[in-house]
């Protein structure tokens, strides 16, 4: 595969990531404001599925293409921007892993609650809180490996 078709896929399976990460949290996030039962229910299992569909593929993606790249353009993983960045997308994967569990979490007490028409028990939120905040260091995590990755930043050089 030609460099620059690497790169393309690359570029668009790191917007795939960010679009459904950034598009899930939204959706839940606005899901759990309404209250509806039903439609956290709902959404819910549309974000863990969207997780299964889109985020874990592009996260596998993500790293083997860009050291793949890296190693086309015979620059050294210890590169600042590319050390950077492999740095922050293992402190954004430390993140997502725990969020993938408390979104499975989430969902199954969600649909349960729908089925018995009960409101959501108090674990749902606190896990609901726990989802949030582990998003804010992934998802700031993400945005500074992109910064990197256009910018080249910190000293660094490549295409």
């Amino acid at each position: 595969m030609s460099y620059t078709a690497l790169k393309t896929l690359h570029i668009l399976s790191m917007v795939l990531l960010f679009g459904t990460g950034l598009g899930s949290a939204f959706y839940k996030w606005m899901a759990d404001r309404s209250g509806n039962v039903t439609h956290i229910a709902v959404t819910n299992r549309h974000v863990v599925l969207a997780d299964w569909l889109f985020t874990t593929p592009t996260v596998i993606f993500q790293p083997i293409s860009g050291l793949w790249m890296v190693t086309l353009l015979e620059l050294p993983w210890t590169t600042p921007w590319i050390a950077a960045s492999i740095g922050l997308y293992v402190l954004a994967g430390i993140c997502w892993l725990p969020v993938v569990w408390l979104q499975i979490r989430m969902r199954n007490l969600a649909a349960d609650a729908a089925a018995r028409q009960q409101p959501l028990p108090t674990i749902y939120w606190h896990l609901a809180r726990w989802w949030f905040w582990l998003g804010v260091p992934a998802f700031t995590a993400m945005v500074l490996v992109v910064v990197l990755m256009v910018g080249k930043y910190m000293g660094g050089s490549g295409s």
